[in-house]
């Protein structure tokens, strides 16, 4: 694995417009619940099955709760042989629970009266 990126890091990241893939592998319900903007949910028991996708990428940060999950999520990730032998995968340091940036949910919102 690459390593890990502290959340400032990925905030600059995404506040400069780098091209990164935020992968959070938290269940469906937590990742509605709220999650980094512009990631995508593929939770941790479809990663292998999910694995294809990532051919070509360049720059991956997963993300879970505390920041464990991540990491295994990472290595799998950077194991897989359509990664680029050059690519930066890097679980997000402390997890959701260390980011201090925005947070998006996508909670349906009851508008009855």
């Amino acid at each position: 694995m690459s390593g890990e990126i502290e959340p400032v890091e990925l905030r600059r990241l995404l506040e400069d417009g780098e091209p990164v893939r935020i992968v959070d592998v938290r269940s469906a319900a937590a990742y509605e619940a709220g999650h980094i903007p512009e990631s995508e949910n593929v939770p941790f028991e479809t990663l292998t099955r999910s694995i294809e996708t990532f051919a070509g990428e360049t720059r991956i940060v997963t993300v879970c709760p505390h920041g464990e999950a991540s990491v295994q999520a990472a290595r799998l990730i950077e194991s897989f042989e359509g990664v680029p032998a050059q690519a930066q995968v890097d679980s997000l340091a402390g997890g959701l629970e260390a980011w201090d940036g925005p947070i998006e949910t996508h909670q349906s919102v009851d508008t009855s009266e």
